[in-house]
C-alpha cells in the first residue's frame, strides 16, 4: 500500500472512531442540560409550595419559570463567590421581575430639597468618644414588630412610622403600634401618594399639622389606597430634623439617640435577595427608591462595622426581617444609606 492510500485509510478510521464519540458527547452533554432544567423544574415547584404560590394558568407558570430560573443562577452564583460577606437566599420574590419588584416592595419618591436641613441637627456636636460601642433600639424595647407592606409602594409610610414609635417610646416609655394606613389614605395633599410612594419627611410634616398618628388597632392597615377617616392621634411629634448627607458618623450620632427613617437603593437583586449577614455592596446601587429603618448599630466576630435596619417585608425576609449593612463606608454609604436620612423630634 503506498503511503498516501495508507494516510487517507488512517483519515477514514479516525473519523469512523471520532464520529460515534462526538456523537456520545453531544448526547450527555444534552442529557445534562436535561438533567438541569429538570433540577431547576423541582426547585421552582418545591419554591411555589413552600411560599404558597399559584399561577393563572400553564403559560403564566412556564413565564415565572423564567424569572425563578434567571434569579436563582444569579444568587447561587453570588453566593459561590467567596468574597461575598453575606448570602442571598430564593425568597419569596424570587418569580419576580427587577421592574415588577421595584414597583411592588420599594415606593420612596426623593422630591427636590429633599434632606436640606431642615430644623437643623441637633447632634452636630455629640462625641462618638461617647456613644456606647453598639446600640440596639430593639432590646430598648424602642421597635414595634417587623411589618409587612404587601404589594403596596408606601415603604415611606413604613418607615417614618418606625422612627416615630421609637421617639414615643424612648419619650413616654410606651411602645405603641402606629398606623401606616392613615399616612397611606391621608397623606395625599402633596407630594405623597399612598401606594404610588412618597417621602418620609413629608410623612412628619404631615403628622405635625394632624397633630400624630392613631394607633395600628384603631387604624388597621389593608395595603391598598383608601378614603381618609378621622381617627384619634395615640402619639405625636414636633417637627424632623435631616442627617447632613454623605454623613456616617452624624447618622451614628442620630441611631445612638433614637431610631431613624433611612433612604436606600432596596431595588437591586443583592439587596432583594438578602438572607443573612453584613451586606457589603457589591452590586448594590446608590439610586434612592426604598425606605428603611435604622434601628441601631454593631460590630461582626470579625471586626466587621454594621447598621441594624429594620425593613417592611414581612418577617421572612433576611434576618426575621431586619438587614446588617456595612457601616464606616465613606462617601454616599453601602446602598446608599448616608444620602438621605432624617427623623421626627
Amino acid at each position: 500500500m503506498s503511503l498516501p492510500t495508507l494516510i487517507f485509510a488512517l483519515l477514514v478510521v479516525s473519523s469512523a472512531v471520532a464520529a460515534p464519540r462526538a456523537h456520545a458527547a453531544r448526547e450527555l452533554a444534552g442529557n445534562d442540560a436535561i438533567a438541569v432544567d429538570a433540577a431547576m423544574v423541582s426547585r421552582h415547584e418545591k419554591w411555589m409550595a413552600e411560599h404558597g404560590r399559584t399561577y393563572a394558568d400553564e403559560e403564566e407558570k412556564a413565564r415565572r419559570l423564567e424569572v425563578f430560573r434567571a434569579n436563582a443562577k444569579f444568587i447561587d452564583s453570588f453566593n459561590a463567590a467567596e468574597e461575598s460577606s453575606h448570602r442571598l437566599a430564593t425568597n419569596r420574590f424570587a418569580d419576580l421581575t427587577d421592574e415588577e419588584f421595584r414597583a411592588a416592595r420599594t415606593g420612596l419618591r426623593p422630591v427636590a430639597g429633599a434632606g436640606s436641613g431642615a430644623g437643623g441637627f441637633r447632634y452636630e456636636n455629640f462625641s462618638l468618644a461617647d456613644a456606647a460601642g453598639s446600640m440596639d433600639w430593639r432590646a430598648m424595647g424602642a421597635v414595634t414588630g417587623v411589618k409587612d407592606q404587601g404589594s403596596c409602594g408606601c415603604c415611606w409610610a413604613f418607615s417614618a412610622v418606625a422612627a416615630v414609635e421609637g421617639l414615643t417610646k424612648i419619650r413616654t416609655g410606651r411602645l405603641v403600634s402606629l398606623s401606616e394606613q392613615q399616612l397611606v389614605d391621608c397623606d395625599v395633599n402633596g407630594d405623597d401618594e399612598g401606594c404610588a410612594g412618597g417621602l418620609m419627611d413629608n410623612a412628619f410634616e404631615y403628622m405635625v399639622r394632624r397633630g400624630g398618628l392613631t394607633t395600628e388597632s384603631s387604624y388597621p392597615y389593608r395595603g391598598t389606597d383608601g378614603s381618609c377617616r378621622r381617627s384619634a392621634s395615640a402619639a405625636s411629634i414636633r417637627g424632623y430634623e435631616d442627617v447632613p448627607a454623605n454623613n456616617e458618623a452624624a447618622l451614628m450620632a442620630a441611631v445612638a439617640h433614637q431610631p431613624v427613617s433611612v433612604a436606600i437603593n432596596g431595588g437591586d437583586s443583592v439587596f432583594r435577595f438578602y438572607d443573612s449577614g453584613v451586606l457589603g455592596g457589591s452590586g448594590c446601587g446608590t439610586e434612592l427608591n426604598h425606605a428603611i429603618t435604622a434601628v441601631g448599630y454593631g460590630t461582626a466576630s470579625d471586626g466587621s462595622k454594621y447598621w441594624i435596619m429594620k425593613n417592611s417585608w414581612g418577617a421572612s425576609w433576611g434576618e426575621r426581617g431586619y438587614v446588617r449593612i456595612r457601616r464606616g463606608v465613606r462617601g454616599e454609604g453601602v446602598c446608599g444609606l448616608a444620602q438621605l436620612a432624617s427623623y421626627p423630634v
